[in-house]
């Protein structure tokens, strides 16, 4: 079974506004609203592909009541910690004349130390269940920006694979903690290592530099595909992977399916260069229908042996 934290869970609503200009007065023709955050997408991925999964975060207020109701409808399990402030709501505007996406998040609640400890044990009783878990998404106010170095160790001590996606400061400070693989994305990844990526060779460089800073393995996300070096049986290697070219409709939450995918064939015991190849498959049906983490699995399984994947050299 697959974990997923969201501890900055969020109701997502992604609506198509044709021509969209700031300023201006718009109708939107389709409106999609989904539970969201990273881990709850993650987790939306990891059921559509027909793995048993459980999410969880804090949920509050009437956002927290549309996030755990709407779960249960689409049938993903979850056990939230139920909190006094309320859970935030995140808009994407997608313009389907020109395929740009503008997001609007807000912070989310206030923790407060009590919900905090109620949420740690909320994860101590979920692991013993948990085969793989995902710790994704920001962290809301009240939580230190190094609560990820905390949490991380916590569960990598119960013996099982943490796969982490934040940013920011939370990213630097997770990544001390050794999770099994991070997945930042190119704009991510540049703040961390502190220098800007202009070629192929500082993809590599930088995903060598997250894992000199703790990660074990580390997929740096990109608007072609990903570049990965991945430690295993032993080895390190060093992939460039590029997903299958697509009609996009909307691109928000493809980072969250390529994490989705290489969960879901990493509890099935696949290699990480399979794991890497389906969560870009994944990555690439995800953009075929708007809303995050929302994709069919034939398409996943039919854009597979169109991602195309190099191991490189790191000398």
């Amino acid at each position: 079974m697959i974990l997923t934290v969201t501890l900055n869970a969020a109701v997502d609503r992604t609506l198509t506004v044709p021509n969209f200009g700031v300023g201006f007065r718009h109708r939107a023709t389709e409106t999609i609203t989904l539970p969201g955050g990273k881990g709850i997408n993650v987790a939306r991925v990891v059921k559509t592909l027909g793995q048993p999964v459980i999410a969880t975060g804090f949920a509050g207020g009437r956002t927290g009541d549309r996030i755990i109701a709407d779960l249960n409808r689409e049938g993903i399990l979850s056990d939230f910690v139920r909190i006094e402030g309320v859970s935030r709501t995140s808009t994407a505007v997608l313009d389907p004349t020109t395929n740009e996406t503008t997001e609007i998040n807000e912070y989310g609640p206030e923790i407060s130390p009590g919900e905090l400890e109620l949420m740690l044990d909320k994860i101590d009783y979920l692991m013993k269940a948990a085969d793989l878990v995902v710790i994704a998404g920001s962290l809301p106010r009240g939580l230190p920006t190094s609560f990820y170095d905390e949490l991380i160790p916590r569960v990598r001590a119960t013996g099982v694979p943490v796969l982490f996606d934040t940013w920011g400061e939370p990213l630097r400070f997770g990544i001390k903690a050794g999770p099994h693989v991070v997945f930042p994305n190119q704009v991510e990844a540049e703040m961390v290592v502190g220098y800007e990526f202009s070629s192929n060779g500082d993809f590599v460089r930088a995903a060598a530099n997250l894992r000199e800073l703790g990660a074990q393995s580390a997929v740096i996300k990109s608007k072609m595909g990903c570049v990965a070096q991945i430690k295993y049986n032993g080895d390190v290697r060093t992939l460039m992977g590029k997903a299958p070219k697509v009609e996009a409709v909307s691109t928000v939450g493809s980072g969250d399916a390529i994490v989705g995918g290489y969960a879901t064939r990493l509890l099935e015991g696949d290699s990480p260069e399979e794991c890497l190849r389906f969560g870009l498959a994944c990555a690439a049906a995800n953009a075929l229908r708007p809303g995050a983490g929302v994709l069919d699995p034939r398409d996943a399984a039919q854009l597979t042996s169109g991602v195309q994947m190099e191991e490189v050299t790191t000398e």
